[in-house]
C-alpha cells in the first residue's frame, strides 16, 4: 500500500485502512438490509402492522438521524478523537440489535409499545453510520494526505460492496427471513464485531488540520455562515418532517443562531467552491442515493417481464461501483477529479435515458451498465476534491457535505423522484383513457417543492377487475419513462462541472491545495 508514511508504519496504516473499509461496509449492510425489511410486505409490515406511510417513517428514522449525526460529530470529532468515535458506532449497532429483538419479544402483546422500540433503535441504527461516515473519511484524507481521491474511492467501495452483499442475501435468505426476520439483525454483527476489533488494536491518527496548527476558528472559517446555515435549513426541515411540535418560528430560530454563531466564531461566508459543492450534492445525492432507492420499484414491470428479479439491477450496478472504486487509483492519475466527475454525470444521462426505453434482459443490463458506470465516481470523487481544496476545513467541511447530501436526498430528492413517477403515472393514465379516470383515482398531497397529485391504490383496486388491471398496466409502464426525466439531475451537475473544468484551466489547471498554503 502506497502512502505517505514510513515504511515503518504501513502495517498500521493497512489495519486502519480496512478496518475503516468493514466498517462501511457494516453502515451499508444496515442500510439495505433495513430496506427490505421495511419494504417487504411480509417481514416488518406484517409483523408490526405497519401501513406504506409508517413503514416508510421507520425507514426514514435511519436517514435522517444518519445525516444529523455525521454534521454534528464532525464539529467535535477533533477533540474527542476517532477512537471514541468508533467505539460510539459499535455501540449504536449493539443498541439497535437490542431494540429490534425487544420489539419483537413485545410485539404479540403490544404492537404500538413495539412499534416505537423498533423506531428508536432505528434512529440509534442512524447515529452510528453516520459516526462511522465521520470518523472513516477524515482518517483515510489523513492517512493518504497525498492521494486523497484515490484513497477515498477506496474507502468508499465499501458501500456498494454492502448493497451487493445484502442484496444477495436478501434474495438467497428470503424464505428463511420470513421465517424469522431477525435473521438480518444477526448478521449485521459480523462486520460490526469485525471491524471493532480490527480497529481498536490501532493508533488513530491526528487529523492534517489539527496537525498543521490550523486553528478550530479557521476550520469554521471554510464552511462559513453560508455552509452552516444550508446545512441548518435542511437539518431544521428534516425535524419538520418529523416532530409535529416543530414550528416554523422553531425552523428560523435555529437558524438564526446557527448563522450567528458561525458569523461570530468564523467572520466567513465561507470557500465559494465548498459552497458551490454542497450546492451540487443536492442533485448528486439524488441521482446515486435517491435512484438507487427507487430503480427497483421503477423497473420492476420490465424485469418480471423477462423473469428477472428486480434487486438485480441495484446488485448489477452497485457491483460495478464496487470494482471502479477499488480500481480508481488508475483512473485518478491519467484525469482530474473535475473531468471525472464531468464524464461520470455524461454517463449517467446517458445511462438513465438508456434505462427509460430499453426493453429485454441484455438492453436492460447494457443501459444499467453506463448507468454504474457514471455513478460509481460521483459521491467519494467529490469528498476528495473537498478534502484537496479545502484542507483546513478538516473534518468538518469533508462530512458537512456528506451530511448535506444525505439530508438533500431524503427531503428534496427522493420527494422529487417520487414526484416525477407520478406526473409520469398521471400522463400514461390520460394518454390512454381520460382527464375523468385519472381524477377517480388519484388523490391531492404536498411536499416540500410544493403540491402534486398521486395515484391513491386503494381507489385503483376498486375499479372493477378489467378496468383496475388497465390502469395499473399503465402506471407500471409509465415508471420507467419517468427515468428519462430524473437524468435532470446529472445534467445539472454536468453544466456545473463543465464550468469548474473552464474556471481551473484559467488558475492554471487542477492542483491540490498544500494545507501550509490555504487561504
Amino acid at each position: 500500500m502506497t502512502s505517505a508514511h514510513p515504511a515503518g508504519a504501513a502495517r498500521q496504516s493497512q489495519l486502519l485502512f480496512w478496518g475503516c473499509f468493514l466498517a462501511m461496509i457494516t453502515t451499508s449492510l444496515a442500510f439495505i438490509t433495513r430496506a427490505f425489511l421495511c419494504n417487504d410486505p411480509g417481514l416488518w409490515p406484517a409483523t408490526f402492522g405497519l401501513d406504506k406511510v409508517r413503514a416508510a417513517e421507520l425507514f426514514g428514522a435511519g436517514i435522517w438521524s444518519f445525516a444529523l449525526s455525521i454534521i454534528l460529530f464532525s464539529l467535535v470529532i477533533d477533540r474527542i478523537g476517532y477512537k471514541a468515535a468508533m467505539v460510539f458506532s459499535f455501540v449504536c449497532y449493539a443498541g439497535y440489535a437490542g431494540f429490534a429483538l425487544w420489539a419483537y419479544q413485545v410485539v404479540g402483546a403490544d404492537r404500538e409499545r413495539a412499534y416505537w422500540l423498533l423506531y428508536a433503535g432505528s434512529v440509534i441504527l442512524g447515529l452510528g453510520n453516520g459516526t462511522v461516515e465521520a470518523f472513516t473519511n477524515p482518517v483515510v484524507a489523513t492517512l493518504f494526505s497525498r492521494e486523497k481521491t484515490k484513497w477515498l474511492n477506496i474507502l468508499h467501495a465499501g458501500w456498494p460492496a454492502g448493497l451487493v452483499l445484502g442484496g444477495l442475501l436478501s434474495i438467497g435468505l428470503a424464505d428463511s427471513v420470513k421465517a424469522d426476520w431477525r435473521i438480518l439483525v444477526y448478521l449485521l454483527a459480523v462486520p460490526a464485531a469485525a471491524f471493532v476489533v480490527l480497529l481498536a488494536r490501532c493508533e488513530f491518527p491526528v487529523n492534517e488540520r489539527v496537525a498543521s496548527g490550523t486553528s478550530y476558528r479557521e476550520m469554521l472559517a471554510e464552511f462559513g455562515v453560508v455552509g452552516a446555515a444550508l446545512a441548518a435549513f435542511l437539518m431544521c426541515r428534516q425535524m419538520d418532517q418529523v416532530f409535529d411540535a416543530w414550528t416554523a418560528t422553531t425552523t428560523w430560530v435555529v437558524l438564526a443562531a446557527a448563522a450567528g454563531a458561525f458569523a461570530f466564531h468564523a467572520r466567513s461566508l465561507g470557500n465559494g467552491l465548498l459552497i458551490l459543492l454542497c450546492a451540487v450534492m443536492i442533485p448528486l445525492a439524488t441521482t446515486e442515493i435517491g435512484t438507487d432507492g427507487a430503480i427497483t420499484g421503477i423497473l420492476q414491470a420490465p424485469l418480471k417481464a423477462v423473469g428477472a428479479h428486480p434487486l438485480w439491477v441495484l446488485i448489477y450496478t452497485s457491483a460495478i461501483m464496487a470494482l471502479l472504486r477499488l480500481n480508481a487509483g488508475r483512473i485518478v492519475s491519467r484525469i482530474s477529479p473535475i473531468a471525472l466527475l464531468a464524464a461520470s454525470a455524461a454517463l449517467a444521462i446517458a445511462g438513465l435515458v438508456a434505462l427509460s426505453v430499453a426493453s429485454g434482459l441484455l438492453a436492460i443490463f447494457a443501459a444499467a451498465t453506463l448507468y454504474g458506470c457514471g455513478k460509481s465516481f460521483f459521491w467519494p470523487t467529490t469528498l476528495g476534491v473537498v478534502s484537496e481544496q479545502t484542507p483546513r476545513g478538516g473534518a468538518l467541511t469533508l462530512n458537512a457535505i456528506a451530511g448535506i447530501g444525505m439530508l438533500a436526498v431524503g427531503i428534496v430528492g427522493g420527494p422529487a423522484i417520487g414526484a416525477i413517477q407520478e406526473r409520469a403515472a398521471k400522463a400514461a393514465i390520460v394518454g390512454q383513457f381520460s382527464e375523468e379516470t385519472y381524477a377517480s383515482v388519484s388523490q391531492r398531497a404536498s411536499y416540500f417543492l410544493g403540491d402534486y397529485t398521486a395515484v391513491d391504490e386503494a381507489k385503483v383496486a376498486a375499479l372493477p377487475p378489467e378496468a383496475a388491471a388497465k390502469v395499473q398496466q399503465a402506471i407500471d409502464g409509465s415508471r420507467q419513462g419517468s427515468l428519462r426525466i430524473i437524468a435532470v439531475f446529472p445534467a445539472v451537475m454536468l453544466g456545473v462541472y463543465l464550468g469548474l473544468l473552464a474556471w481551473f484551466r484559467r488558475k492554471g489547471g487542477y492542483r491540490p491545495v498544500a494545507i501550509g498554503s490555504a487561504h
